[in-house]
């Protein structure tokens, strides 16, 4: 973080128009990897103009209390991160573009942080982590792309990343303005964002006006338990998403997916996602507003096929107050691996969060805020006696970011 703080404050100030990192449109089109967002989502950060290259700097750090209830809860103390750095310039006919992500995310531990009815992925090799988010990777991102201007209104690009996001989903919930602030993973996560932090993306797309289709090859295999390195890039997975903005404050996507291989625990099993989702951001009686909402599919290739969806919005008063919400509602199959049901018993689970932030403190180029969100589980009364009547969850956060 430090080193690139530096570079941008000791760049002179003064930016300029430029386009987005993948053709001709508005900067603020671009979210994680190569997706869309709105127009006009609000942008935080630094942006300076150093010679002919546009640097950008956005991240934050959270310190979090999490006391998760039922009788599958738990209580942790742990601090979540993201730091991104890019550097844009033109280039011959086109635009090059250079990006980095990091987390300390692995100093929470391999097991993570509890979070009542997340699935995916393993602490330790030999176990899955059930009712915990696992950390991510300290380098989530280490991306290139050039994109070539063909005319005024379209583009063709190429995007490499060893890590990096393909073309699946929606952009990642900790780029999305109406999630970033809330201190917990979706639980519907490894239905619809969850391969943005693939070892090893190929992108190759055209830009049209506001259309976008594209075509990745990825690696489909989940990141491994060793949090601190990067792993061989192996593009065994094709992935194809077509996105459309109609207006300004709108950005929709579908896409397809196949996962070759994705958990380390169940190598036989394959993954075919569909996912589709709408963005609006915009102003409602003059208050800064995002709503997502979200659809993914896995069928797993063999075993069960499960839904998604995800419905979350964020909206901001007077600068310092953001009140935040997510209504999540999943199948899950990965809640118990023996015991009281057989392993691959799927359940209807469904999560609502609510959540207020206040900035109280602002500096030059940063603000540090403090939260508190409450979660409600409703499940069906198969899993009472797992998890007890609604279990209710509790976080507590401060956070700093750059602004």
């Amino acid at each position: 973080m430090t080193s690139v703080l530096i570079v941008l404050l000791a760049a002179s100030a003064g930016a300029q128009e430029m386009n987005g990192a993948l053709g001709p449109y508005p900067m603020t089109r671009s979210a994680s990897g190569t997706s869309w967002q709105p127009d006009s989502t609000p942008h935080e950060g630094l942006h300076i103009m150093k010679d002919d290259w546009m640097l950008m700097a956005h991240g934050w750090a959270d310190l979090t209390f999490d006391q998760q209830g039922g009788h599958r809860g738990g209580e942790k103390i742990f601090s979540s991160s993201m730091l991104m750095g890019m550097a844009q310039r033109e280039l011959g006919p086109g635009t090059f573009s250079a990006r980095t992500m990091f987390s300390f995310d692995p100093a929470m531990g391999p097991n993570g942080y509890p979070l009542l009815l997340q699935t995916g992925e393993t602490a330790n090799g030999t176990q899955p982590l059930v009712d915990r988010q696992h950390p991510h990777d300290f380098i989530m991102e280490l991306s290139i792309s050039y994109a070539y201007a063909i005319d005024e209104e379209s583009s063709v690009f190429g995007y490499f990343g060893l890590p990096g996001e393909p073309a699946l989903g929606p952009p990642v919930f900790m780029h999305r303005w109406s999630g970033e602030e809330i201190p917990s993973a979706p639980i519907t996560h490894h239905w619809m964002d969850s391969t943005h932090v693939s070892e090893g993306a190929a992108t190759l797309g055209y830009v049209w006006k506001n259309w976008k289709a594209e075509a990745s090859g990825f690696r489909g295999r989940e990141p491994d338990k060793f949090r601190w390195d990067v792993e061989k890039p192996n593009l065994d997975s094709p992935a194809f998403r077509l996105s459309w903005n109609p207006t300004r404050d709108w950005a929709l996507q579908a896409s397809y997916g196949h996962i070759h291989s994705p958990e380390q625990l169940e190598p036989e099993v394959d993954q075919d996602r569909v996912t589709a989702s709408a963005m609006w951001s915009g102003r409602w009686r003059d208050l800064p507003w995002q709503t997502t909402f979200a659809w993914g599919r896995n069928m797993n290739i063999p075993g069960n096929v499960l839904d998604a969806f995800l419905l979350e919005a964020a909206v901001e008063y007077r600068k310092n107050h953001s009140l935040l919400a997510r209504a999540e509602r999943v199948d899950k199959d990965e809640l118990f691996q023996a015991g009281e049901f057989p392993p691959g018993t799927a359940f209807t689970v469904n999560a609502l969060s609510l959540g207020y932030l206040y900035d109280f403190w602002k500096f030059e180029h940063a603000k540090l805020g403090a939260g508190l969100m409450g979660t409600a589980d409703l499940l069906p009364a198969s899993l009472t006696s797992a998890y007890g009547h609604t279990p209710l969850s509790l976080m507590a956060w401060l956070r700093v970011k750059l602004i």
